[in-house]
């Protein structure tokens, strides 16, 4: 603004100099022409006087550094001149005052120097005699005043410049000192005061929309550092504008990456191939699997007026899901597989049965085989109903239980199994009252149990332990059987998973059983853990909250 306006006063200033030296220059010059011709007139006639009475004496008697006086004859031919011997100069008959003169008895004319910078003024009148008198004088041009007027000038400008610079600088100063967060309180021109009045009121505005802005921001803020879900707001070239610490966690990043892209943070072609077909059609989706949890990501585009703004992507932690999922279609299919078995051999056995293609003496044996798969089928059926009263978790009945009577009376219940199988089963500790659900704690131990007589060896030994102490319950179970595999002991717990299927079917099991007693034991708030060596036996141990745990979890 400064510059502006030391422009516009200098232009100014320029303007009004020219214009006066134009002015000035123009006009004075004209009038001093007019009063040096008005002298001129008035000299040649005293001249003319003086030299009919004294002629050529008084001429030569002459010493002017201003004029010239030069006597012509009638033909032009120089008599005498006051500057340069006549003798020297040629004729001037045809000069033009010469002639005015000579036909009208005066004349006047003008004449440029060489240079241009000099004109001689000329006039001549007739004497009586006939003779011409001319008298001369020298004067600067236009040009020669201006060129002599170049320092005066050139002072002029400078002090113009000075003056246009103190100017500016004092009229822009009271504008350089505005305080715009308190317009109205500002000393300075009165025509500002519009304005000033103007940015006054859209301050108060942009003030209200920034604090509204920033308590929106403080909201969004505080949602999405809440959320179990990542949140990740992109603009359209895919630079990251916000990202809350669920996204930040699932990316290993920080805040530090914000105004980046999102390739500095995220390097999959796939999820960036899943960005760019958001952006371009409007939603996508892809799944991730990070870390041993598996994710959900939800793109999906931001418009703004019609065109494409950003994009934000949301990110769910679909594990469990994805894990029921594939447990369900596990379990469809295993019990379809499991249901399907014994079925066939009960149908087969049936018809041959029915078209009396069994001898007599084998039919017995069909008969006892339909006996053994049906009740393989209803302990099937009975295993997959408990573990889906299991997983509804509705309401269970709590009651006092002694986990050590309890174990008794399980063992006591399967000394048949194990005399079958010769296996001794015992059962030790002492007394363990527990405020749990008497059927879950009979499923876990029976399963236990029952899995100890099984897998165990002709002459085997099965334990059962129960071992209270201030805050928990631990039931051991110990046999000396087959053992199992290291590497499918983290799997045992699956259902309808069996380390050697072949022996599974032909003890009766139906690979539901540790299945059966980890969500049993889950449910009441317990751990369960594994040990076991192949050859040599496992020990299974259910650890489970005393009663004021167990009461407290309840409550």
């Amino acid at each position: 603004m400064t510059k502006k306006i030391f422009q516009s006063i200098m232009l100014t200033a320029g303007a009004v100099l020219l214009a006066s030296l134009v002015i000035i220059l123009g006009c004075l010059y004209d009038y001093f022409q007019g009063v040096q011709q008005d002298q001129l007139k008035d000299e040649l006639s005293l001249a003319a006087q003086a030299v009919e009475l004294g002629g050529s004496d008084y001429l030569e008697s002459l010493d002017s550094q201003n004029y010239r006086l030069t006597w012509i004859d009638a033909d032009g031919r120089v008599l005498c001149d006051t500057r340069t011997d006549a003798e020297t100069m040629e004729n001037h008959a045809d000069r033009e005052e010469v002639r005015e003169a000579l036909e009208s008895g005066s004349g006047e004319s003008s004449r440029y120097s060489q240079t241009l910078l000099e004109k001689t003024l000329y006039r001549a009148c007739r004497l009586s005699d006939g003779t011409i008198l001319r008298i001369s004088v020298s004067r600067s041009t236009l040009g020669v005043l201006i060129v002599g007027m170049l320092q005066p000038i050139v002072l002029v400008l400078l002090a113009a410049l000075i003056l246009a610079y103190v100017l500016a600088r004092r009229i822009v100063a009271p504008l350089e000192t505005l305080d715009l967060e308190a317009p109205l309180e500002n000393d300075t021109y009165e025509e500002l005061s519009p304005l000033l009045n103007r940015i006054n009121r859209q301050r108060r505005q942009i003030d209200g929309q920034l604090e509204e802005l920033r308590r929106k921001n403080d909201e969004f803020a505080q949602i999405t550092r809440s959320m179990k879900e990542g949140l990740v707001l992109l603009n359209e070239q895919g630079t990251i504008l916000s990202i809350n610490p669920a996204a930040q966690k699932l990316f290993r990043t920080d805040r530090s990456c914000l105004n980046q892209d999102f390739l500095t943070v995220e390097r999959s072609p796939e999820i960036s191939a899943a960005i760019r077909s958001a952006l371009n059609s409007g939603h996508s989706e892809y799944r991730l699997q990070r870390g041993g949890r598996e994710y959900q990501l939800d793109i999906s585009r931001i418009e703004s007026g019609g065109r494409t703004a950003g994009a934000v992507l949301l990110t769910f932690d679909v594990t469990e899901q994805a894990f029921a999922e594939r447990n369900r279609r596990e379990f469809t299919a295993n019990v379809s597989h499991e249901l399907k078995t014994p079925l066939q051999s009960i149908l087969g056995s049936a018809e041959l049965l029915e078209n009396g293609m069994v001898k007599a003496e084998d039919v017995p044996r069909f008969v006892g085989r339909i006996r053994t798969e049906a009740a393989r089928l209803v302990a099937l059926i009975e295993d997959i109903l408990r573990l889906s009263r299991l997983d509804e978790g509705g309401p269970m009945p709590y009651e006092t239980v002694d986990l050590f009577d309890l174990a008794k009376e399980t063992a006591a219940s399967l000394q048949d199994a194990a005399a079958a199988k010769n296996v001794r089963l015992t059962v030790s500790g002492e007394a363990a009252p527990i405020y749990s659900v008497r059927r879950l704690l009979t499923e876990t131990i029976h399963n236990l149990c029952d899995n100890a007589i099984k897998y165990n060896v002709d002459g085997g030994t099965a334990e059962v332990l129960v071992e209270p102490s201030e805050t928990c319950v631990t039931l051991t179970v110990r046999d000396s059987g087959v053992g199992i595999p290291p590497e499918h002991q983290e799997r045992v717990f699956e259902r309808f998973y069996r380390v050697d299927k072949s022996h599974s079917k032909a003890s009766g099991g139906t690979g539901l059983g540790l299945s059966i007693v980890k969500h049993a034991v889950q449910s009441l708030g317990g751990r369960i853990d594994l040990d076991s060596v192949t050859g040599r036996g496992t020990t299974i141990s259910v650890t489970l909250p005393k009663p004021a745990a167990n009461l407290s979890a309840k409550n």
